[in-house]
């Protein structure tokens, strides 16, 4: 269902934190706004999914309406990756509401028509080609507009972030063909292009994350050197970033940090997900569990598999808080 004209302003009115253009975009275009809002739960689980086990874990903070709270101050790794996976998670929420048929600002792509040709051959375009650069347009006016509005060395670093998630949505957008003919030889051809699963993305920006680039802006305030010069310069793909992080162990409300106390740490693991390293060599507790299984799993003609239910005894080793377990710093 559609919103109306005033329902629209009042939706449009009620979203903390825009800026003046955004609610532009927004009262003209809320269908696209009710997109880009069903697309915020996909990005945030896949950035919660990539940090899973770091002791900075995504995790949002209940009482800040920026999502990420305080973590976004700061001008750190973390900071960038959440930049690039909010920008391309809002390319790809709305791209896939166009080939949905859900927007009237757009549709499929309309470029994809006539005839063609790759290393297979001859080809049609056909079917509904994901029309990537409607998404990236918009994602582009819309998520850039509150930067824009600022020159100084973190809107530039907001900006380049953005831009290196929304090209890494269209770096996988892969061609799917059909094929036509006799007992299904592909004589004949229809092909369109289609966005892959974000994941796709999500490792990408996790290995960019990894690989991110520490800067300093140059002497004219215009862009970006590197800040160690034994480093090449980053490219558009690349993630930058200011500050070192925090360690992300205590409680912080300044850093953003919810610290690492209770969580859950891999005894015999030697990464990150360690009980050494998650916990910050405060030690561990270790409670004794018990939980339902499947077991015992039969395959049975045809076609159907049986299990049984089996209790599992397991321990589950849990981050000692540290001695003090209020915030850091006053709130």
């Amino acid at each position: 269902m559609r919103a109306t004209g005033g329902s629209s302003r009042v939706m449009c009115d009620n979203v903390p934190g825009l800026v003046s253009r955004q609610r532009q975009l927004c009262h003209r275009h809320p269908d696209v706004m009710r997109a880009i809002g069903l697309g915020v739960a996909e990005w945030t689980a896949e950035c919660q999914h990539q940090f899973r086990q770091h002791r900075w874990n995504c995790n949002t903070l209940d009482r800040d309406h920026s999502l990420f709270g305080r973590v976004l101050l700061r001008s750190s790794r973390e900071s960038a990756f959440v930049y690039a996976v909010s920008s391309a998670g809002v390319v790809f929420a709305i791209t896939r509401a166009c080939s949905q048929g859900e927007l009237k600002s757009c549709s499929c792509d309309p470029k994809k028509k006539g005839t063609a040709k790759d290393s297979k051959g001859n080809f049609d375009w056909g079917g509904c080609s994901d029309n990537i650069d409607y998404g990236i347009k918009f994602a582009r006016a819309f998520v850039d507009a509150k930067e824009r509005k600022g020159k100084d060395a973190r809107a530039l670093m907001n900006l380049h972030n953005n831009r290196a998630g929304r090209k890494a949505v269209k770096r996988f957008l892969k061609q799917e063909c059909k094929c036509h003919g006799v007992s299904g030889s592909c004589t004949l051809r229809t092909c369109w292009l289609a966005m892959a699963d974000f994941r796709k993305t999500g490792d990408y920006l996790w290995r960019k994350y990894n690989g991110a680039i520490q800067v300093v802006m140059n002497q004219d305030g215009t862009g970006f050197t590197v800040a160690n010069k034994r480093f090449k310069k980053p490219t558009k793909n690349d993630l930058v970033y200011f500050e070192n992080s925090p360690d992300y162990c205590i409680r912080d409300r300044d850093a953003g940090s919810l610290g690492t106390a209770g969580r859950v740490c891999n005894l015999t693991s030697r990464g990150m997900d360690s009980c050494e390293v998650m916990c910050c060599g405060r030690g561990y507790d270790t409670s004794h569990v018990t939980r339902m299984t499947k077991c015992e799993c039969k395959f049975h003609w045809c076609c159907a598999v049986r299990c049984q239910d089996c209790l599992e005894a397991l321990d589950v080793h849990t981050c000692k808080a540290p001695k003090s377990v209020d915030w850091a710093a006053p709130t």
